[in-house]
């Protein structure tokens, strides 16, 4: 039986994963512990197969933000990393898998431009909350070796029932507007119950290094609006000529690029010796927007 320990309670993702694997009581035993207080200190990792450090800031709205605020980003996605992993090796912990993010390589390409990221793209952070992401994984890569296994995962925009982050706005639109702009991009995304199979595998196989997991096919943010609305019944038309406004509304707002712009990870990347999809892209729109 593997051991799991999951490092940040009341997670979207944590609570996700040890919900997913309770399918298989006989192999995996899931447990879970709060970070806030810091009495996980005076917890020993002696045991466990694999940490899965979910704790950490995810991105808002960074304008405006406070130096306390920045500070408050390292502290919990650079230092509380660095200080998890290094705890789960000297107590004899096998496996540390991190939770990183593609933010790491900037921010999506603007309306009309590609972006395609490549084992090659270097990492290019353009704010506090991605460099607190590549200073956390510089550190724990070094821990690495051939006792201490590190996984480093830098999916993109995480989505299912209860997510955070852009779906849901999209999802409120569908459900508001009979009509919404149709714009050719596409993105990279990731189904959470695919991301926990994909996390499963790299338990099973003691992998290490570094990992670009996503869903089968690219998105398109107005065919999503349209299949969100299909799924509660309802008609979106989409409209085409707003390009022009949108590329506007762009220098203004950083929203727009967020749900307009184009940012995938070339297919090859994200390959895994292992199948780890479980859903289609419009399985996963029905399987999140049918619960609940």
């Amino acid at each position: 039986m593997k051991k799991i320990l999951i490092t940040g309670a009341n997670s979207y993702i944590g609570n996700s994963f040890d919900k997913y694997m309770k399918q298989w009581p006989d192999k995996y035993q899931v447990d879970t512990i709060d970070m806030i207080d810091g009495s996980w200190r005076n917890i020993s990792f002696k045991g466990y197969d694999s940490i899965y450090h979910v704790a950490g800031i995810a991105h808002s709205y960074i304008k405006n933000v406070s130096e306390k605020q920045k500070q408050l980003y390292y502290n919990v996605n650079t230092k509380l990393t660095l200080e998890v992993a290094n705890k789960a090796k000297e107590d004899g912990a096998t496996q540390f898998i991190f939770m990183s993010s593609s933010i790491v390589y900037g921010e999506s390409a603007p309306i009309g431009k590609r972006k395609i990221i490549t084992k090659n793209t270097p990492v290019s952070p353009t704010n506090f909350y991605g460099d607190s992401k590549v200073q956390a994984e510089n550190g724990i890569k070094k821990l690495n070796d051939n006792s201490f296994k590190v996984v480093i995962l830098r999916p993109p925009m995480i989505y299912g029932r209860g997510s955070k982050g852009n779906y849901p706005k999209l999802a409120q639109m569908a459900l508001k507007t009979p009509i919404f702009p149709y714009i050719n991009n596409e993105r990279s995304m990731l189904y959470v119950g695919n991301l926990m199979e994909f996390v499963r595998l790299m338990i099973d196989n003691e992998e290490f290094g570094l990992f670009w997991p996503q869903n089968a096919e690219y998105s398109n943010t107005s065919e999503i609006v349209k299949k969100i609305a299909e799924c509660h019944q309802k008609k979106v038309y989409l409209i085409k000529g707003f390009g022009c406004i949108l590329r506007i509304l762009s220098h203004i707002s950083g929203l727009v690029n967020k749900v307009f712009g184009n940012m995938v990870f070339d297919m090859e990347l994200s390959k895994y010796k292992q199948s780890y999809i479980k859903f289609s892209l419009d399985q996963s729109i029905q399987e999140t927007e049918s619960r609940g």
